[in-house]
């Protein structure tokens, strides 16, 4: 990076510590800092996770159900925990998946969209190992380089589906889902099921069978996780925003003693726009209506009653006769006098 100066001055290099400054990568003592700068606006488009508080709870119930799960699947002492949950964008996940491995593609039928679990080649050689009789005190062999075979394919689209099953397990306190197991690929060119700007939440577990293990991750695009998103925001399960009792109480006492303009609509007309700008000051416009002629209440252009116009204490009245509204209708009775302002 270069730089040219305004008059005489030459054009002067940045060292790596310069640039790492100028990004807000590290501090004057070399030390790791907080981000800033350019690295800032860089990664402003993501979401953390944490404003997702039942993600955690989601996720915690998954990995003691997987526990028991997996005991029960390889007969073997298994131990299930989270390494970390992060946010990410989905095309700089898919650029930093260790190969070999495994990516399942599944499908949340309730939510109409996509995630992606990827199994490591380590966990994938243990789960084969263990389901295969290998004895345990022994590292499960290896031989790189080599397609998977349809006999390990389908062990681990086991795995994946039991996985999927306890996953629709932990979802379900909080809103019922079914996860679809859709196809098994290799290369990640064929496991994209989101733009590779958008961003996703990542949770890496980590799956320990004694001596043998592997790490497996799940990814949750933001979009499949939409339809429930108010429900991730609860801090707890069952909490329920905006709900306050005795708010609600004061805002329903203020609000049936707040005045409200009524109009009675005498008449309505359709007059040319040539008549219009004929009238002047003067000008007499005949209403149809006469005593007893039906007229509408209105609040705004909201219609609420209809009655009959008459006389009352020497003054012209309207008597209510049919309710337009549901609400009115709950809250007036009919043949209910009212003298208008005149």
């Amino acid at each position: 990076m270069s730089g040219t100066a305004l008059g005489d001055t030459p054009d002067r290099i940045l060292d790596q510590a310069e640039i790492d400054s100028l990004l807000g990568l590290a501090d004057n003592s070399g030390a790791v800092s907080e981000q800033s700068g350019m690295q800032r606006i860089i990664n402003s488009g993501l979401v953390s996770y944490e404003r997702l508080p039942m993600l955690e709870v989601v996720f915690d119930r998954l990995v003691r159900i997987m526990s028991t799960s997996l005991r029960n699947f390889t007969s073997d002492n298994v131990e299930v925990g989270i390494d970390s949950i992060a946010s990410l964008r989905f095309g700089d996940y898919l650029n930093s998946i260790p190969l070999p491995a495994m990516l399942a593609v599944f499908k949340a039928e309730q939510w109409d969209n996509y995630g992606l679990m990827v199994v490591d080649s380590a966990l994938i050689y243990s789960i084969v190992d263990v389901l295969l009789g290998g004895r345990r005190g022994t590292a499960a062999m290896r031989i790189e380089g080599r397609p998977y075979t349809t006999i390990e394919r389908n062990l681990v689209e086991r795995l994946v589906q039991l996985v999927l099953h306890d996953l629709s397990t932990s979802f379900e306190p909080l809103s019922p889902v079914a996860f679809r197991f859709e196809r098994l690929e290799v290369n990640p060119r064929f496991a994209t099921i989101s733009r590779l700007s958008n961003a996703a939440v990542l949770v890496r577990l980590r799956v320990d069978m004694e001596d043998r293990g592997g790490r497996m991750d799940l990814l949750l695009p933001y979009a499949t996780l939409e339809p429930v998103r108010e429900l991730l925001l609860q801090q707890f399960m069952g909490e329920r925003f905006g709900r306050d009792s005795i708010w609600e109480t004061h805002l329903a006492e203020e609000l049936l003693s707040t005045e409200v303009e009524l109009d009675i609509v005498l008449d309505e007309q359709v007059m040319p726009l040539s008549e219009v700008m004929k009238l002047e000051v003067g000008s007499r416009i005949v209403l149809t209506a006469v005593p007893g002629a039906a007229v509408q209440v209105r609040c705004g252009n909201v219609p609420l009653f209809a009655g009959r116009v008459g006389h009352r204490k020497n003054r012209v009245a309207v008597r209510l006769e049919t309710s337009l509204g549901p609400a009115a209708a709950a809250a007036v009775q009919p043949a209910l006098t009212f003298d208008p302002a005149t």
